[in-house]
């Protein structure tokens, strides 16, 4: 199978397990590498550091480095030669490895097992002032379960976050969940859970609080409009009634100011002009 355009070939030197479990492995947890181990794309390495000398081995691995010329290195995990040397010469021999992989512009990934405990001003293997980024997964125990946790030591170059992230391996892959922090701390696996359901238990016991006032301001909004409505209709009856009732009077007096009027005449009881005065 040719190797595809635009596709970073990897190395994988593995010193633990060999090449049929680490596909295995990786197969657990939803990521298939057999393709591309088939296509040529990804090459899988594994010895023992025991098997030869520290020499021997880096000598073996820039020859095969030079002979796949990968864009990624992958070396699981350098604390085996710490192991099988005594740590002696393998911190000589790992700066020279990557001092190698940097010069060739390759990204190398390097695992290192960690004691329980142990300090991370320095990682064990004694190269960490030479590496760029430095994550870290360590174990979490709460409430009677162990969840992991990654968070970034450092990373060189670029902004990065200061929380713990719960590091989550499944059968659809590798999950990174948003960091969770609970009045106790950072809180992981079913603690996390029990408190997302008690926060949610009183999310929505306030969403029904408002709910409920909001109901009781618009009964007593429609309550108070009903009232304004019927203090209005009672106020223009009683105004239609006032103008009615003007209005009768007003009748009422010019029919008496006709009734005079009609009697007078009736009387021929007009008044009489007045005589003009003689002069004296």
């Amino acid at each position: 199978m040719a190797r595809q355009a635009g596709v970073e070939d990897a190395r994988h030197a593995a010193f633990e397990e060999s090449p049929d479990q680490i596909v295995r492995n990786m197969r657990s947890v939803g990521v298939d590498l057999k393709p591309w181990v088939d296509g040529g794309l990804l090459e899988i390495q594994s010895n023992r550091p025991s098997i030869y000398g520290l020499e021997t081995h880096l000598t073996t691995m820039f020859r095969e480095v030079r002979d796949f010329r990968p864009q990624l290195v992958i070396m699981d995990p350098i604390t085996s030669f710490l192991r099988s040397d005594g740590g002696n010469d393998a911190e000589a021999m790992l700066v020279r490895m990557i001092d190698f992989l940097k010069g060739g512009e390759i990204t190398s990934v390097l695992t290192s097992l960690t004691r329980g405990g142990s300090a991370l001003e320095q990682s064990e293997a004694g190269v960490s002032s030479l590496i760029d980024t430095w994550l870290v997964v360590k174990g979490i125990e709460q409430q009677g379960e162990r969840n992991r946790g990654l968070y970034v030591v450092k990373s060189r170059g670029m902004n990065h976050s200061d929380q713990i992230r719960e590091f989550q391996l499944t059968d659809e892959g590798v999950r990174l969940k948003d960091a969770y922090v609970g009045p106790e701390g950072v809180l992981t696996g079913s603690a996390r859970l029990a408190q997302e359901a008690r926060e949610e238990a009183a999310r929505v016991k306030r969403q029904e609080d408002i709910d409920r006032k909001q109901r009781t301001r618009e009964r007593k909004r429609q309550a108070l409009e009903k009232q304004i409505a019927a203090l209005r209709l009672e106020f223009e009856t009683e105004e239609l009634e006032a103008q009615r009732t003007l209005a009768e009077e007003q009748r009422r007096e010019e029919r008496l100011e006709e009734d005079r009027e009609a009697m007078a005449r009736s009387r021929k009881a007009y008044p009489q002009p007045k005589k003009a005065q003689e002069p004296t």
